[in-house]
């Protein structure tokens, strides 16, 4: 069992580790855009509520429209994977 296991990690090289991480960044890069797109534009609609005194709908307005930029950004960055 042990030297099956050391056999794998032979054959495991730098190209596949390499890769590995590289595909993990890239998603680690998707779903933070994807966060900060709904946080910003939910900040931008709350900014707005309180300037324009329409609460809540620009709040919700932000979060849909930061949900429609972020999961395009999310679909965009993953296709690239």
């Amino acid at each position: 069992m042990v030297n099956n296991l050391i056999a794998v990690r032979e054959l495991m090289n730098d190209k596949n580790e390499k890769d590995v991480a590289r595909k993990s960044g890239m998603v680690y890069a998707a779903v933070l855009s994807l966060l900060f797109s709904v946080l910003t534009m939910l900040f931008v609609g709350w900014a707005l509520d309180a300037w324009l005194k329409t609460s809540p709908w620009m709040l919700v307005g932000g979060i849909v429209l930061g949900s429609i930029v972020g999961f395009y950004q999310f679909i965009r960055l993953m296709s690239r994977t």
